[in-house]
């Protein structure tokens, strides 16, 4: 059963947010081994949301109970938490509904600002990563390639995304009218990943042309390289964080990388306020205010530096309350998109469930057939038109059956069918390493006839 558990901004306080992201322990295979009935985990943490998507075997009354309980407590205890404390800031989904989730948070529904461009790149991240760990089984492997699809389909179809949205562009959007000319605005972007990429390109594309960067860990040579900008050494930053008139912050730092000391030790290295400071070939005025951004999660900039003068800091918080309202029409046709990708999941979902009992079956009937032709063999012989004969009674025979398998599979009845496999014919399904080919079993078209053992070889 398919499972998510999912704090964000919909549900959840940001400290509450926070706190889940801020600890590395939670990870996907430490959620495999919270309970025996955990197959696979994957962990989606974005800046807004903290989502575990499991693939769990249920207990013998049916119940998921058990096994989403340890991963609850696994969960807490691993962001200090208690486990009353974190449920009440979860949404829990299963099944289709939980599938449906994921394939509007990859399509950028569920974020804070709708159509976002990086939430995709995330998700396909979060699937690498459980891959690595040998947390992601493979329910939960077809699941997030199929949100991706299902990402890429919405991007493509619904012109959702077509003003290449983030929330860095919001927060720039937000900051637009404090600033006079983006073209004469100093930047400086703390931070040189993926996310410090994207932030890049919104600052250059509303023209801004001074843009340094620092590097939080002390690398950031090849970014800066790649992106031609200057990267300030370390002994610099508190300098260059007082001069710059607006700083971006978007790093995965697990503490705080700038703070009302460090903003004022810089300042300290200014000449008095009202002159000038002469900075390579050029003039340029102190400046008299400067804004902070923190894209950070958990939160990059101490909040004691909004206590200083001439300081204005926009946070996710802040970005999540004043966050635009969507086109109704644009946001139709991309859920409209997401329940059609959900429904066939579902439906092929469904045909795997039978999968193995129609693998089971075939054998079954084949395996008496074989037996059969050999005594006849052995008897009087046979002739190549009386094997063949047999065969194709034995396809008429499966094919009613395996239609009536994927019509039952729909209505969601495929327990119903496979247990009747056992009551008629003694026939046990077997799930785990039959399940490629059953799997493969499921696309065999029903009026197909079995074929000769010869035939079968060369094939």
């Amino acid at each position: 059963m398919l499972y998510c558990l999912s704090a964000s901004h919909k549900t959840a306080e940001f400290a509450t947010l926070e706190r889940l992201s801020a600890t590395v322990e939670i990870t996907p295979p430490r959620l495999v081994g919270a309970h025996r009935n955990v197959r696979g985990a994957v962990i989606v943490a974005t800046c807004n949301r903290f989502e575990a998507y499991l693939d769990l075997e249920p207990d013998a009354d049916g119940s998921c109970l058990s096994p989403v309980a340890a991963v609850v407590e696994t969960i807490a205890e691993a962001a200090g938490m208690a486990p009353r404390e974190l449920r009440d800031s979860l949404a829990f989904r299963h099944d289709t509904v939980a599938v449906q989730h994921l394939f509007a948070v990859a399509s950028g529904l569920e974020s804070v600002v709708v159509g976002e461009d990086e939430i995709a790149g995330q998700v396909r991240r979060a699937l690498e990563h459980a891959q690595r760990e040998g947390a992601a089984s493979s329910e939960l492997e077809t699941l997030f390639q199929r949100a991706l699809e299902a990402s890429r389909l919405v991007k493509n179809s619904s012109g959702i995304d077509a003003e290449g949205r983030s929330i860095v562009g919001v927060a720039l959007d937000m900051a637009s009218s404090r600033i006079r000319d983006w073209r004469e605005t100093r930047v400086l972007l703390v931070g040189t990943g993926r996310y410090a990429a994207a932030a890049l390109a919104a600052v250059r594309a509303r023209g801004v042309r001074d843009v340094r960067a620092y590097s939080v860990s002390n690398g950031g040579v090849r970014f800066a390289e790649r992106h031609d900008l200057a990267l300030v050494p370390r002994a610099d930053f508190a300098r260059e964080a007082a001069l710059a008139d607006v700083i971006v912050s978007c790093t995965t730092a697990r503490h705080y990388v700038l703070d009302a000391a460090t903003l004022l030790a810089g300042r300290a290295k200014l000449p008095a306020s009202g002159r000038r400071l002469r900075l390579t070939t050029s003039e340029r005025a102190v400046p008299a205010s400067s804004l902070v951004i923190d894209l950070g999660l958990p939160r990059n900039i101490n909040p004691d530096v909004a206590g200083l003068e001439g300081v204005s800091v926009v946070d996710l918080e802040t970005i999540r309350i004043h966050a635009a309202v969507d086109d109704l029409a644009t946001m139709g046709d991309a859920q409209a998109i997401v329940s059609d990708a959900t429904q066939r999941f579902s439906a092929a979902a469904r045909v795997r469930e039978v999968a193995p009992g129609l693998a089971a079956l075939r054998k079954h009937v084949l395996d008496l057939l074989d037996a059969e032709l050999a005594r006849a063999q052995k008897r009087t012989g046979h002739s190549k038109a009386t094997e063949e004969a047999l065969r194709h009674f034995a396809g008429v025979v499966l094919h009613q059956p395996m239609t009536r398998s994927r019509i039952l599979a729909d209505q969601g009845q495929a327990t119903a069918w496979i247990e009747g496999l056992s009551a008629l014919f003694g026939i046990e399904a077997i799930q785990g390493p039959a399940g490629d080919a059953a799997a493969e079993e499921s696309r065999v078209d029903p009026n197909d006839e079995p074929q000769p053992k010869s035939q079968q070889a060369s094939a």
